[in-house]
């Protein structure tokens, strides 16, 4: 499956769902589960470490549907086959601290 495949997926089983509950409170369960996948990644013998990035995944991907914003289309025109910073493949910008 890929990421315009599973954002269908999303929209199908939690579409009505999430246009219930709206923008915000969506927003607000995404950052919970990347508190979660924060949690995870410090301890990942303690949790599902592949489940939480799923799980952000699938909130993102809500969030994203409310949007109205193919998350396929928009990380192409992000994140062309060059790095959109140095235009180089692989990247050469500066690594942060």
């Amino acid at each position: 499956m890929d990421l315009r495949d599973f954002q269908a997926r999303m929209r199908e089983l939690y579409g009505a769902k999430d246009a219930a509950r709206g923008r915000e409170a969506t927003f607000m369960y995404l950052i919970e589960e990347v508190g979660e996948l924060a949690e995870a990644c410090r301890e990942p013998d303690k949790h599902d470490l592949p489940g939480e990035f799923a799980d952000v995944l699938a909130w993102l991907t809500s969030l994203a549907n409310l949007h109205g914003i193919d998350l396929a289309q928009a990380a192409i025109a992000k994140y062309p086959v060059l790095c959109p910073r140095c235009g180089a493949s692989p990247c050469v910008c500066a690594t942060k601290p």
